[in-house]
């Protein structure tokens, strides 16, 4: 999922676990986009690779110094830093329901012309 969001396509897929509840339940439908990390805030959440695995959680924090940022679950635990290169992709909705401001941190698709 995550090489086809960072080649710019939008993606659809029903994660397992209960680790991001109630915001999405296992098996629900997500809706993933490529997005433009320069426009992320906290809460958002997005596929990312952090220490060599991915996840589709929350951003927790935000280091724009160092271009980096904290991806948690939505039980309080923090999954650690990555850099904003490894953020592949935001959720834009789930079960079909858009998720609020999500829709305009998409990153616009390359021109090839």
């Amino acid at each position: 999922m995550a090489a086809k969001v960072a080649h710019g396509a939008t993606v659809e897929f029903r994660p397992r676990g209960a680790s991001m509840v109630p915001l999405i339940r296992s098996r629900q439908l997500v809706t993933v986009a490529p997005v433009d990390p320069a426009h992320l805030e906290i809460g958002d959440i997005v596929l990312a690779r952090v220490a060599g695995k991915m996840y589709l959680h929350l951003v927790s924090a935000l280091d724009d110094t160092r271009a980096r940022v904290q991806i948690s679950n939505n039980r309080g635990r923090a999954n650690g830093w990555t850099s904003q290169a490894r953020v592949y992709g935001i959720c834009v909705s789930v079960d079909g329901v858009p998720r609020p401001g999500a829709s305009r941190k998409v990153r616009a698709p390359v021109s090839t012309e």
